[in-house]
């Protein structure tokens, strides 16, 4: 697969020369280039300066007192669950239609994820239904701000505060979104982000894992470089208890090998310029595309932004009503046919997944949403590759099949 640029004013946006309007293009630059060719001259190419001062511009943009990088999201969430600590066996609710390594890692470390339904249209958990699961054996809450469309995050704090539980952001897909001037990521005990190629802002390959909990900020250091003392705030106290130890090699937990490069921090500090526009950017297409689509309502339940919030669109949304004269196959094959390239709403209802099988995890109510979802949805790209060329191009494909098959 070769790459090209396409019609839009960004340095270098890159995508596949074979795909006309792809579902992903990475933004980068000359100043991402130039970082990341210093990194390379300096010899100093694991974690060092310039992935810590991407993670002090990533918590000072959230607004929190702590970032942790690490190599990808799916590792952010395991670490960021893993450091919360939660007893073997605790419940973890979450959304049934969410990314797989939202649930994979709740079962990685011996907890149990519980299913719950989501909302039609805003694509988010059912608060009511997430209350409603419930159990002596909940422990935690991990809600997905999912597509970029933000959770109700006082909602959910209330929540969990009231029952005594610990909240963890899916925010992977939302880079700046916000509820009620509160950015995702700002709301609970720790949250999660994910700078795959794919999203807002990359760095490749990447994560971050954000909080305000100085133990959990600890742990997080202490687990994502094998379990060893030299990030920790306690390494001291720890080294004085174990003086047989040399205390450069010293592992107090069970930990991991998350560490990111000194190549993705040096990408990262640059994305950061880039974050808002490409944030406006998003925004501007997926306006012109509800504007455009709002004439096939009677078929399309279209994507909204509640009042008071603002929605980053990591993707746009098609969702196919019930009683449409046409099957969501029918459109995603007809948009495909003409180089736009779809896809599924992250893995749909996860329930029905075959790794599921082996999980011991538990449904809560129905999941009626997140089936219908799984069953006629899908998305396209949203992203700074889509000039007006391309969202017209959208469009009109869109326009031709309605006349023809609607």
């Amino acid at each position: 697969m070769t790459v090209s640029r396409i019609t839009n004013p960004s340095p270098f946006v890159m995508v596949a020369a074979d795909i006309k309007i792809p579902v992903a293009a990475i933004n980068y630059g000359q100043p991402e280039i130039d970082e990341v060719l210093d990194s390379l001259r300096s010899g100093r190419l694991t974690m060092g300066a310039k992935v810590k001062r991407f993670e002090e511009l990533w918590a000072a943009y959230i607004g929190v007192k702590h970032a942790i990088m690490v190599n990808s999201g799916s590792s952010a969430n395991l670490l960021a669950l893993a450091a919360l600590d939660l007893p073997k066996g605790s419940e973890v609710i979450t959304p049934a239609l969410t990314w797989a390594t939202t649930v994979f890692p709740i079962a990685q470390l011996g907890l149990a994820p519980v299913l719950v339904d989501v909302d039609l249209g805003t694509y988010n958990m059912n608060a009511a239904a997430a209350e409603a699961a419930m159990t002596a054996k909940t422990k935690a809450v991990m809600p997905v701000h999912l597509l970029g469309n933000p959770c109700d995050g006082f909602r959910l704090l209330t929540m969990a505060k009231t029952h005594g539980l610990a909240l963890l952001e899916d925010a992977c897909e939302a880079h700046g979104a916000d509820w009620a001037g509160l950015k995702a990521g700002e709301f609970g005990d720790a949250a999660t982000f994910s700078f795959n190629f794919s999203h807002h802002i990359s760095t490749i390959e990447g994560g971050m894992v954000v909080t305000n909990d100085e133990g959990i900020a600890d742990a997080c250091r202490s687990l994502r470089s094998f379990g060893w003392i030299r990030e920790s705030d306690g390494k001291a106290d720890i080294a004085r208890a174990n003086p047989n130890i040399d205390p450069r090699f010293l592992f107090a937990h069970a930990g991991y090998n998350f560490k990111p490069t000194e190549l993705q921090g040096a990408f990262g500090i640059h994305q950061m310029d880039r974050l808002e526009g490409v944030i406006a950017h998003r925004r501007e297409v997926a306006a012109y595309w509800n504007k455009e689509f709002k004439a096939y309502e009677e078929y399309l339940l279209l994507p909204s932004e509640r009042p008071g919030t603002r929605h980053v669109w990591f993707a746009y949304p098609f969702l196919v009503k019930p009683g449409a004269s046409f099957s969501c196959r029918m459109l995603k094959e007809h948009l495909e046919k003409h180089g736009v390239e779809t896809r599924p709403i992250e893995a749909g209802n996860i329930a029905l997944q075959p790794a599921m099988r082996n999980i011991n995890y538990r449904i809560s109510g129905t999941l009626d949403n997140a089936t219908y979802i799984h069953f006629n949805s899908f998305f396209i790209g949203c992203h700074p590759g889509i000039g007006q060329v391309e969202r017209e191009r959208v469009a009109g494909y869109v326009k031709e099949f309605m006349e023809k098959g609607a």
